[in-house]
């Protein structure tokens, strides 16, 4: 799910250099997020006609939510975005690029240090070949720049994704469909506006402005459903280093769309990031732990973590989602650090 999100998130970028030409850059990004919610909005009708009376299977969100749903908007939808724009307007493609590999390790220092997520030295080296390869696929023929507002302006974006990525982490065991429709609704809107209000290029034509929002149905909307699913199973910081390979996606996307080709240089770039594909994907990670007692709700069938009973319920067929408590409990497998894996870890 990880891998998907990015090479659907990667196929934006070819895909969107076709687009730019009659739209500007953050009218383009507000039309791709816009896609993603509108697409995400017509499937959930659909599934609904389908089900007639029954609800989702899925936990529904909840007042308490409402303040991390926030968060993730002006998080990633607007400072992010804004940011973004103003740095760019102040450095060269090649060092905006080169930057913009910081969101990665970002979000791993977050996840870390402040979201208590685990990242054990195996797991650390291979995100780091993905993100060597990220920084060699940003370091093109072209002028690389430094201008201080500028360079701080793109690290304050990356920051800005990198929190929208844990909080949206903390909202994973929600339904996807609905976080990333609410999140991808809110943030097109946000940069719509902004768009609009800072004199940005008219609203494109109708074949342009349709095929934006088809992108974003897939690239958007598609890619952040698929990117939620895995941030609840892998936790913030695993799901950032699968993400990263997304420019290598898109480059390879561009090959058949653009007839381009792929250099030494993405080679070299690609390489590094299927080699720390390779050994995140083999890394195991298990030890005796606790899980102290939580109370919670989200989509669940009765494994060893989930042994509880249902009173007053008369469906009970598998997977379900109900409020249930953890209580606690001590054991040893291999595991990653999802919601109900944080625990600490010794020298």
């Amino acid at each position: 799910m990880g891998l998907g999100a990015a090479a659907l998130f990667g196929l934006s970028a070819p895909m969107s250099k076709l687009l730019l030409p009659t739209s500007g850059p953050l009218l383009l990004a507000s039309l791709l997020y816009l896609g993603g919610g509108l697409g995400l909005s017509l499937v959930g009708v659909a599934v609904r006609l389908r089900r007639t009376a029954s609800r989702s299977r899925e936990a529904p969100l909840e007042r308490r939510d409402w303040p991390l749903l926030a968060g993730v908007i002006l998080c990633g939808g607007m400072l992010g975005p804004v940011l973004m724009l103003v740095g760019l307007g102040r450095l060269s493609g090649v060092s905006t690029s080169l930057l913009l590999n910081l969101e990665g390790p970002f979000t791993i220092l977050l996840a870390v240090l402040l979201f208590g997520e685990h990242l054990g030295r195996r797991a650390a080296m291979a995100a780091g070949f993905i993100f060597c390869g990220a920084a060699v696929l940003g370091l093109q023929a072209g002028e690389v720049r430094a201008d201080g507002p500028g360079v701080l302006a793109v690290a304050g974006a990356c920051l800005s994704w990198a929190v929208d990525n844990n909080l949206t982490q903390r909202l994973s065991l929600k339904e996807p469909m609905a976080v990333v429709r609410i999140k991808a609704l809110g943030a097109g809107t946000c940069m719509l506006v902004i768009a609009m209000a800072t004199g940005h290029q008219p609203l494109p034509g109708a074949g342009v402005l349709v095929a934006a929002l088809a992108l974003g149905a897939a690239s958007y909307g598609l890619s952040i459903v698929l990117d939620m699913y895995a941030l609840r199973l892998l936790g913030a910081a695993r799901e950032a280093a699968y993400f990263a390979t997304a420019p290598f996606l898109g480059a390879l996307a561009a090959i058949p769309l653009l007839g381009e080709r792929l250099s030494l240089t993405q080679l070299l770039g690609g390489a590094a990031m299927m080699l720390g594909v390779v050994l995140l994907v083999r890394e195991r990670h298990g030890h005796v732990h606790t899980h102290e007692p939580l109370e919670h709700e989200h989509l669940h069938v009765h494994d060893e973590h989930h042994r509880h009973a249902h009173p007053g319920m008369p469906d009970v067929s598998e997977p379900h989602s109900h409020p249930h408590r953890h209580v606690s409990l001590t054991h040893d497998h291999p595991h990653v650090s999802d919601l109900h894996h944080r625990h600490k870890h010794g020298p």
